[in-house]
């Protein structure tokens, strides 16, 4: 049952095929200390008995939504709407919260009302038995307010205000992977909210799954960028920054003797239609601090 001495929080997770990843995701948020939290998992159709995993638990605070086929960020956005919570806390399959974080989360939240997302400092999986046996930890912090830019948040680790997404709006379903966070931190900085991230608000990721290929990242990461820009951008910027983004798909492709990148700009451009412009100030588009090569490290 839950106490309504607390907020409720809302855990939404979008699973596809790592059946054992959510079930440890489930045991680690069944040992949160702050216990009034509903959990809702997006079963992206998996194929590997994740459904009937999660049914077989019987967890009474789960919710399980699944799709038809597997549509990517979209179904973040299909858990944000059924979610109950004054708070969401957005996570992956493969990560989880500290013990306390979700309790910590909400302090923040309480103590800073400008505050739209707490973005989470994201470990590695392999530091959490340290964490755990460790004496000291990351003591309540505040957040180190730096009005020159804005940074995004980690998918892997984040709580919203339920407002947030209200106003500003979800995950772009577009995308369907990669940088939907940055386009979406664009759309809540230019609502009036603040991104902050906190050193003791801690969640754990495993990196590098096997299933994530050494061509789908770069792929959708240069693709979504350019609609990122396109769509948030106001229109002198956007143009200087595409030009910007046109040297570094040639140069990198040239470097790395690839056509990926030139792939995915003709993907972005073909498909262009399937994004819808709004712009945000030039305010905040020039304060919000964009990783424009990060495309191109990634590929192997």
């Amino acid at each position: 049952m839950f106490d309504n001495k607390t907020p409720l929080v809302s855990a939404v997770i979008v699973s596809y095929n790592r059946k054992e990843d959510i079930r440890e995701t489930l045991s680690m948020l069944c040992q949160q200390r702050y216990k009034n939290i509903e959990i809702i998992v997006v079963d992206n159709a998996s194929t590997d008995g994740t459904a009937a995993m999660i049914n077989a638990l019987g967890l009474p605070n789960l919710r399980l939504i699944q799709m038809e086929e597997n549509a990517g960020v979209k179904a973040y956005n299909r858990g944000f709407e059924a979610a109950r919570g004054e708070y969401i806390l957005i996570l992956d399959d493969d990560s989880f919260p500290a013990p306390d974080a979700i309790e910590k989360m909400i302090q923040k939240f309480d103590r800073y009302p400008a505050i739209g997302i707490v973005s989470f400092t994201v470990k590695d999986y392999s530091t959490y038995s340290t964490y755990i046996n460790s004496a000291t930890r990351t003591s309540a912090e505040d957040p180190v307010f730096n009005d020159d830019y804005i940074m995004s948040f980690h998918g892997a680790g984040a709580g919203v205000r339920r407002e947030v997404i209200e106003k500003a709006g979800g995950y772009p379903e577009e995308f369907f992977l990669y940088f939907n966070e940055t386009d979406m931190a664009l759309r809540v900085c230019n609502a009036g909210f603040r991104i902050e991230a906190f050193a003791d608000v801690i969640c754990f990721h495993k990196s590098a799954p096997a299933n994530r290929t050494s061509q789908r990242g770069p792929f959708y990461y240069t693709r979504n960028i350019f609609w990122t820009i396109w769509k948030n951008y106001p229109g002198v910027l956007m143009w200087k920054v595409t030009l910007l983004m046109l040297f570094y798909v040639f140069y990198y492709s040239f470097e790395q003797r690839t056509f990926l990148y030139i792939r995915a700009l003709l993907d972005a451009v073909i498909n262009v239609g399937r994004i819808t412009r709004a712009p945000i100030t030039m305010e905040i588009a020039k304060r919000f601090r964009m990783h424009y090569k990060t495309p191109f490290t990634m590929y192997r």
